[in-house]
């Protein structure tokens, strides 16, 4: 009998930034030389003394279920956390830990949409917004904001999308895939949109929080606007500032109506988060946080030289990030091209295949994120790997006729 997958799961798309660095892993495997700028991840390790306090827990014996979302101590961590850095004040049964960010958000989704509900995603987006929302039978609306506007929604667009349908807005900020984020007073004309819209829910993925730049405030809409807390859940976790990627832990703080049902799905889905992983959490939440500051200052000299090698690009252009670990170039000025091997460029797709065919650079298209002609580029890698991709990229670039 030949399989054929749910109805929910043709719905789906698989990851292209997974798709992205697996071929580059392929490539690489047959000795090509080849430079990835597609994972998602800092190539910083764990902090020691976050890894320390794993390892304590495995040695006190902690390695049973825990709460399905999540210790005592933890959420008492992630409390303090909120209260610390955002000014937002949350009791232990309005807090939700789950196996890392995405869980977070596909357990809010699972918990809150029925067939037909909407939710407004601006583009460019992260991969995984619009495939979960597909998944839980959803409707995804992409507002897209082009390099004019920074990659960023206007109060106009957002009042524009919408409808008596809409449920959620997913807000990123700074953003994956374009390292822009909302300032202060662009999240306060967002907030006004949404206070005349009483029936809208916010979820903000606040992920790359602590990964900033040359004074940029980051704020979260809830901290902006505390009358829309009651229908904010504020998403965070440990996987990029801390770079714990592999210990999957994400949190959230939200109204305890829906953190309860959130802890119903996962109950029936992952269970509870690795209990050393929990563990380790709390140190990271808890305890020093001086290494950032170098590991920001490396990630600023590394943007800019990204920058520098896309802009001086013949056909690219990208504006300057104001946080997280990536870059978006427009590439419309490549379009209509051809290159060496007579590969002509009609969209970013092609634009990346020829690069990675040509060059051994591997880059996501913009396609993937909602927003094309475009791609991007993840600078957590060496300076000296983004150095020798920005001469292969411009040296691509000059060669298309």
């Amino acid at each position: 009998m030949t399989f054929t997958p749910s109805a929910a799961l043709q719905r789906v798309q698989p990851s292209a930034t997974l798709a992205v660095t697996q071929k580059a892993r392929e490539l690489k495997a047959k000795g090509i030389d080849v430079i990835s700028l597609g994972a998602g991840e800092p190539d910083f390790d764990t902090p020691d003394h976050i890894k320390e306090a794993g390892i304590a827990a495995i040695r006190r014996g902690e390695t049973k279920y825990t709460n399905v979302d999540g210790t005592p101590e933890l959420k008492a961590a992630i409390i303090k956390k909120f209260r610390r850095d955002n000014g937002l004040d949350y009791a232990t049964n309005q807090i939700h830990v789950s196996t890392g960010g995405k869980p977070v958000i596909y357990n809010a989704l699972l918990a809150s949409l029925n067939p037909g509900d909407e939710v407004i995603i601006p583009a460019p987006y992260w991969v995984s917004y619009p495939e979960m929302v597909n998944l839980v039978g959803g409707t995804p609306v992409v507002v897209r904001a082009g390099i004019g506007n920074r990659f960023k929604i206007s109060p106009d667009q957002l009042a524009a999308a919408i409808t008596p349908k809409t449920r959620w807005l997913i807000l990123n900020s700074p953003s994956n895939p374009t390292g822009m984020g909302y300032t202060r007073d662009e999240l306060r004309a967002l907030a006004d949109v949404l206070l005349a819209h009483p029936h809208v829910w916010i979820m903000t993925d606040d992920m790359y929080e602590h990964i900033v730049y040359e004074g940029f405030e980051f704020a979260t809409i809830a901290e902006v606007e505390p009358k829309l807390y009651d229908r904010t859940l504020t998403m965070n976790g440990v996987s990029k500032a801390y770079s714990m990627t592999g210990w999957r832990i994400g949190y959230a703080g939200g109204p305890a109506a829906l953190i309860k049902e959130m802890g119903k799905v996962a109950s029936q889905t992952t269970s509870n988060p690795c209990s050393i992983s929990q563990a380790a959490s709390v140190e990271a939440l808890n305890g020093d946080h001086s290494f950032l500051e170098a590991r920001n200052a490396a990630f600023l000299r590394r943007r800019d030289l990204v920058l520098e090698a896309i802009n001086g690009a013949e056909g690219l252009i990208a504006p300057t990030p104001e946080g997280a670990f990536y870059v978006f170039a427009d590439c419309s000025g490549t379009i209509g091209k051809t290159a060496p091997d007579g590969t002509m460029i009609n969209n970013d797709t092609d634009f990346c295949a020829a690069l990675l065919g040509a060059e051994a650079v591997a880059a996501v298209p913009g396609v993937a994120f909602g927003l094309e002609p475009g791609f991007r580029i993840s600078y957590a890698t060496s300076d000296e790997a983004l150095v020798e991709a920005g001469k292969r990229i411009q040296r691509f670039c000059a060669s298309l006729r």
